[in-house]
């Protein structure tokens, strides 16, 4: 994976997480993340997009459930930790001071 891959996928991930966090209920379907991505400058593909949200569920830091072929993202109590700084993840931006 090139550099500039590596950073992208590193700050999808951060978004996603930071997205989830300010959500009502703490989840989010995986449409409007991806419009949330875009709106980052991160237009991918849904299956990009299911591979960044299995990434995730594996490290533990969301779950995903399937809602009438729809998938749903939580965050979890680390994922949180991960989102507001408190807590660190390789292969995950933190965010910019002042952001």
């Amino acid at each position: 994976m090139s550099s500039f891959a590596r950073h992208a996928a590193e700050d999808r991930r951060r978004i996603i997480l930071v997205t989830l966090a300010d959500s009502p209920g703490y989840t989010c379907n995986i449409y409007l993340l991806q419009q949330v991505l875009a709106g980052h400058g991160h237009s991918i593909a849904a299956d990009t997009l299911q591979v960044e949200l299995a990434t995730l569920a594996e490290w533990g830091l969301i779950t995903t459930e399937s809602l009438a072929s729809i998938t749903v993202a939580t965050i979890t109590q680390r994922g949180l930790d991960v989102a507001a700084d408190r807590a660190t993840v390789p292969g995950i931006a933190r965010r910019l001071p002042g952001a």
